[in-house]
């Protein structure tokens, strides 16, 4: 305990994590939603944007209960499975607050990115919430966006407002190190390529703006998450080396300190996942922590079936309306 069964079936026509991962985000087309941007400026000086949604329609009359959205690596605000869980809490009267990481959305002023062990940025959003008035809050997040929320659980378990009364993480990597080793395998080759790709486009920029403290020698030969972590992720964030940003980053070694109501999804067949990632007997000796493993879904895929519209998103907000009922 706690260990959820799960019900989801995925499309008969795709077999397998891969196709469960990349598909949806070809197949599922949420619609425009009216995001509203803010900025917020932060005590270093750097700033980072959130997207607000209304579940009345504007922010004249507010919900009282809002959900606090955190992306994946080198995703946004917007990015499609963020919109997706943002219609499915809208529908059921939940404000949306989907934040962008630092670098993310937009380019923050700092030389420093996001990185996945990153928990102050998550707190100040919060903050952000409860001075905007909402007395219900419930934390999201998805993959490396998933990790934060269930660290900031974790580490900071005893002075989370009260107003907090639940979380979610979805496809969590809650040990990097391995699952960083996993991606750079053969296999994962192409989801490999992506990231460079974005994360290398991210470092030219970062170049131009601050040319003393960025290199960009050799960075075209940068293949896997190690080399860039070690090269840039690392230093960037006070760490030694890519090996104690992983170790020190990951949320797995605090879910045993979670005390707010906290569901995890990670399908088996997630190919970015290591067996070390599936924290069976944490959940079973944390009565706060619901682990649910369904068979299928890839990575943040979970694709939509016949039958099963919204299954993911449905999941997760009728387990935050258990506990808001509670």
């Amino acid at each position: 305990m706690p260990l959820l069964q799960a019900d989801y079936v995925p499309p008969r026509f795709l077999k397998g994590g891969h196709a469960q991962t990349i598909a949806p985000r070809f197949m599922r087309r949420p619609p425009w939603l009216p995001f509203e941007k803010e900025f917020l400026e932060l005590e270093d000086g750097d700033f980072f944007s959130i997207d607000r949604l209304f579940a009345s329609g504007g922010r004249e009359r507010p919900s009282r209960r809002a959900a606090i959205l955190s992306h994946g690596l080198e995703g946004h605000s917007r990015s499609v499975y963020m919109r997706s869980m943002a219609m499915a809490l809208l529908r059921r009267g939940w404000d949306v607050i989907a934040r962008n990481f630092r670098s993310c959305g937009e380019m923050n002023r700092l030389p420093r990115i996001y990185h996945s062990g990153e928990t102050g940025d998550l707190a100040t959003v919060i903050h952000y919430a409860l001075t905007a008035g909402y007395r219900r809050l419930a934390l999201v997040g998805f993959s490396m966006g998933g990790n934060q929320v269930l660290k900031y659980l974790g580490e900071k378990a005893g002075k989370i407002p009260t107003e907090v009364i639940a979380g979610a993480g979805i496809s969590v990597p809650c040990d990097l190190t391995s699952s960083s080793r996993r991606l750079a395998a053969g296999e994962n080759r192409l989801y490999m390529i992506y990231f460079m790709r974005s994360l290398r486009r991210k470092i030219r920029e970062k170049q131009a703006r601050f040319p003393e403290l960025f290199s960009l020698e050799g960075l075209n030969a940068i293949k896997n998450f190690k080399e860039f972590d070690d090269r840039y992720t690392a230093p960037l964030g006070g760490f030694k080396n890519a090996e104690e940003y992983w170790t020190k980053s990951s949320s797995k070694p605090y879910l045993s300190a979670i005390t707010t109501p906290t569901l995890l999804i990670n399908a088996r067949n997630d190919p970015f996942l290591s067996p070390s990632c599936y924290p069976e007997k944490e959940a079973q000796a944390n009565p706060a922590l619901f682990l649910m493993m369904p068979d299928s879904g890839g990575h943040v895929g979970f694709p939509w079936s016949s039958g099963q519209p919204y299954w993911l998103e449905n999941t997760v907000v009728d387990f935050f309306e258990k506990n808001l009922a509670g």
